[in-house]
C-alpha cells in the first residue's frame, strides 16, 4: 500500500469505455492494464478489442483505416478482421500461398452490457469461462440493455490500489466532498454503524436507510435505502431504492498501468425525465469525482517519500479488506485453486 505503483490483477473484466463514446465504424486506442489495445465497433454494432500492433512490422494499427468490418495497416496495407486475424496481404502475387489465419494480432474478449464496454484481460491466455467469469457483472434493478443516463471519466495519477482505498474510505467525505448539494452540513460529524457481509469478489455494506442529511437522494422519494458493494477488480456499486424511483451508481477503476488509472462513474435511474437535466447532473458528477482526483494527486506528493502509513480499526477496515481480498485472489490464481473470500460478516463503527 505504501508504494506509488501496484500490481495489476488479470483474469477479470474491466470497464474500458462508455458505449456511447464508440460509434459504428469507428476505432479508439486505449492502454489498459499496461497493454496497448484498439477497440472498435463494426457497422452492425458489434464491439471488439485487439492488440494495437500489426504483426508484420509492429506499427500500431490505430494509424490505419477501418471500413466498418476490417482494419487496414497504414504501412503495407495488410488487413485484419475484428478478431485480429489477417484477411489480406496486398503484396502477395498469384501462386504465392500463405495461410493468413496463422497471422494475427492478439484479441481480447469484449462485450457491451448496460451501455458499458467491458474487456477481459486474460492471465496466461485463459478465456473468461476458464477463469470462472464468463460475463461481466450486471447492475441491479436495470435490464442488460439499459444504458446509463449519466457518465463521466477522469484520469487519476495514482495506482489502482490508492484509487480503490478512496472508494472504500467512509470518513473522507466531510473534508473532500464539501459541495452543498452533496451533503448538508458536511463538516458536522455523526456516529455511523454499518453492517457488512462477504460477496462473490469482495463485500457489501448491507442495505440500510439513508439519513436525512443526504439531501441529494431525496429526489428518489422517502424512505431511501441503499446497498453498496465493493468487488474486484475495483468496482463500487451503489444500489439505491426510493419510494418513487430506483437508481444505481457504478464507480469503476481501470488501471492504465501500475501507476496510473482511469476512474469511470456511471449512473442509472428509472425516471426518464431526469435525462432533461443531463448536462447539470454530469457536471455535478465531474465535480464530485474531481474532488477525489485532486486529493489522491496531493496524497502522491507525500507517498513519494515512502512514509510509514497507519490504518486504524473500523474507519480503515475496508482498506485492509481490499488488500486481503486482492492478495487472496492473486494467491488462488497462482496456486490454481478456487478463490476463497477471507471476509467475514462484521459491524463497523465510525464518525463521519
Amino acid at each position: 500500500m505504501q508504494g506509488l505503483t501496484a500490481p495489476i490483477i488479470k483474469g477479470l473484466w474491466y470497464v474500458a469505455l462508455n458505449g456511447r463514446d464508440l460509434k459504428p465504424g469507428k476505432m479508439q486506442p486505449k492502454k489498459l492494464l499496461g497493454e496497448p489495445m484498439l477497440l472498435g465497433r463494426t457497422d452492425d454494432g458489434a464491439v471488439f478489442a485487439i492488440r494495437d500492433a500489426c504483426p508484420h512490422r509492429g506499427i500500431p494499427l490505430r494509424y490505419g483505416s477501418f471500413d466498418g468490418q476490417s482494419i487496414q495497416c497504414c504501412y503495407h496495407g495488410w488487413r485484419f478482421d475484428r478478431t485480429g486475424t489477417c484477411v489480406e496481404i496486398p503484396s502477395l502475387r498469384e501462386g504465392q500461398q500463405m495461410d493468413l489465419t496463422k497471422i494475427c494480432t492478439p484479441s481480447y474478449a469484449c462485450v457491451e452490457r448496460q451501455g458499458m464496454i467491458w474487456v477481459f484481460v486474460p492471465r496466461d491466455g485463459e478465456t473468461p469461462a476458464e477463469a470462472g467469469f464468463p460475463e461481466p457483472p450486471v447492475m441491479p434493478d436495470f435490464a442488460v440493455g439499459d444504458a446509463p443516463r449519466f457518465h463521466c471519466m477522469l484520469p487519476f495519477h495514482c495506482s489502482m490500489d490508492h484509487a480503490a482505498f478512496g472508494l472504500m474510505d467512509p470518513t473522507h467525505a466531510a473534508y473532500v466532498h464539501t459541495s452543498w448539494w452533496f451533503k448538508k452540513g458536511a463538516r458536522k460529524l455523526r456516529p455511523k454503524e454499518k453492517h457488512f457481509a462477504p460477496s462473490e469478489l469482495g463485500w457489501s455494506m448491507v442495505r440500510h436507510e439513508l439519513p436525512p442529511q443526504n439531501i441529494a437522494y431525496k429526489i428518489l422519494g422517502t424512505p431511501v435505502t441503499t446497498e453498496i458493494s465493493y468487488m474486484l477488480p475495483g468496482l463500487r456499486i451503489e444500489n439505491i431504492r426510493g419510494s418513487r424511483m430506483q437508481a444505481t451508481g457504478l464507480t469503476a477503476i481501470t488501471p492504465v498501468d501500475e501507476g496510473e488509472t482511469e476512474v469511470h462513474q456511471f449512473f442509472w435511474v428509472s425516471a426518464g425525465w431526469m435525462s432533461l437535466g443531463k448536462p447539470l447532473f454530469q457536471h455535478l458528477m465531474r465535480v464530485f469525482l474531481d474532488q477525489d482526483r485532486r486529493v489522491v494527486v496531493q496524497q502522491r506528493e507525500g507517498l513519494v517519500h515512502d512514509p510509514k502509513l497507519m490504518l486504524i480499526n473500523d474507519a480503515d477496515t475496508q482498506a485492509r479488506w481490499w488488500m486481503r481480498v486482492k492478495d487472496a485472489f492473486v494467491k488462488a490464481q497462482a496456486d490454481g485453486k478456487p478463490f476463497e473470500n477471507p471476509i467475514q460478516p462484521m459491524t463497523l463503527r465510525w464518525r463521519s
